[in-house]
């Protein structure tokens, strides 16, 4: 029997629907790829799939190397810790993983979570109390923004992207004990690079520290692939966080890296740290291979560019509407949240499987179909996907 919740949750998903803005889920069949296999849910089957739309940037997500190491840490580590860090749950290769990630981004330490959002959940709280300030970007992401309301800390929030924002906001804060500004690397909704030069200049003169959530940028960015600080010539960051779950084996985990202090600080009291078991040791193996393949194999951050920069050059020839610049998240513009699905759905008929994006996970009258380079898309996926984009954006009037 449906209880009064029932029913009016019932009517909310009905009006998600008509509005477009309600999130279907495909179930892969197949391992994470290029090319996925796809449950088909009109009578049963698989339907193969070209990926637009997946964090796999440099294809490791079923590289055999990656499931290997995987595989025999499973069978000499067992399955899990069953236990939080302090207690009983850590193992040599967290150790190990995070000594490799501080040295990758150019820190003194690291501390592995469960994923980036514990890592940014975590974070403020740990760090920032009543007398302090954080100051973010409007559009970060969803983790920083529910991290920074479990802190004590005031809170201050500039326009994407505005240094004169950022400014004021500063200035506003200078009463407090510690500032901290906070920004994404790159921000996944629009694939824009953030200008951390300019913010580490205003950092510097308003005595405030620098956190970036790199999750986007880490194996993708910058000469060694160690991410948005790097791409930039080597800018100060205070403290970052990132994920093993896109570029680094896609996979699962998070980490902080940051001064020492700040990270033995954070074992003792960062809460998703201290109450949520440990990474099992299969996927700290596998992320540890990750970062041999990156350091040994820079061609597949320079096929990831290559991809990118064709894909973004010819979908803007063809007339449409594209977000962002340089990096391998390049969205697909439509305004329109009915319009974005529509796409989407003559996307996937046509053998392109790409998602839309719609409030809330994007402001309103901005719904888009975010697309995601992968260094394991063929030349022949990304002509298939661009003639497809081609006829559906002309169907819908997108393009001329």
């Amino acid at each position: 029997m449906a209880t009064p919740i029932d029913q009016e949750l019932a009517a909310a998903l009905t009006g998600l629907r008509d509005a477009g803005l309600f999130k279907a889920e495909h179930p892969l069949v197949s391992p994470q790829g290029g090319v996925v296999s796809v449950q088909d849910d009109t009578g049963g089957g698989e339907r193969r799939l070209i990926n637009l739309c997946a964090n796999n940037y440099l294809g490791l997500a079923d590289d055999a190397r990656l499931i290997e190491a995987a595989r025999a840490a499973l069978l000499e580590h067992g399955l899990g810790m069953a236990s939080v860090r302090f207690i009983c749950g850590t193992h040599a290769l967290h150790r190990s993983l995070e000594a490799r990630l501080a040295a990758l981004l150019g820190q003194e330490d690291a501390i592995l979570f469960p994923s980036c959002f514990d890592a940014n959940a975590g974070l403020f709280e740990a760090l920032l109390d009543e007398r302090d300030a954080v100051i973010s970007d409007a559009l970060n992401h969803a983790s920083i923004i529910d991290g920074i309301r479990l802190c004590k800390a005031s809170r201050h929030r500039y326009p994407n992207g505005d240094l004169d924002g950022l400014e004021t906001q500063l200035k506003l804060a200078s009463g407090a004990r510690r500032r901290l500004v906070v920004t994404d690397g790159v921000f996944s909704m629009d694939g824009v690079i953030a200008d951390l030069p300019a913010i580490r200049a205003l950092c510097d003169r308003y005595g405030a520290m620098l956190a970036v959530d790199d999750s986007h940028s880490a194996g993708v960015l910058g000469p060694d692939g160690s991410g948005t600080a790097a791409h930039h010539g080597g800018v100060r960051v205070d403290i970052v966080t990132g994920t093993l779950g896109k570029a680094l084996g896609g996979a699962a985990g998070g980490y902080v890296a940051a001064s020492r202090p700040v990270v033995e600080w954070l074992r003792q009291k960062a809460r998703p740290y201290l109450f949520s078991n440990a990474l099992p040791p299969a996927l700290a193996a596998s992320a540890l291979v990750a970062l041999d393949i990156l350091a040994a194999e820079p061609g597949r951050r320079a096929r990831l560019a290559a991809l990118s920069a064709r894909f973004r050059g010819e979908m803007a020839a063809l007339g449409f509407t594209l977000a962002g610049a340089g990096h391998p998240i390049v969205p697909v513009m439509t305004g329109d949240a009915r319009i974005a699905a529509g796409l989407a759905d003559r996307l996937l008929r046509a053998g392109v499987y790409a998602v839309a994006f719609s409030a809330p996970v994007v402001p309103p009258g901005q719904a888009r179909i975010r697309t995601q380079m992968s260094s394991a898309l063929s030349d022949a996926d990304l002509d298939t996907a661009i003639a497809a984009f081609a006829d559906a954006g002309r169907a819908l009037d997108l393009i001329a």
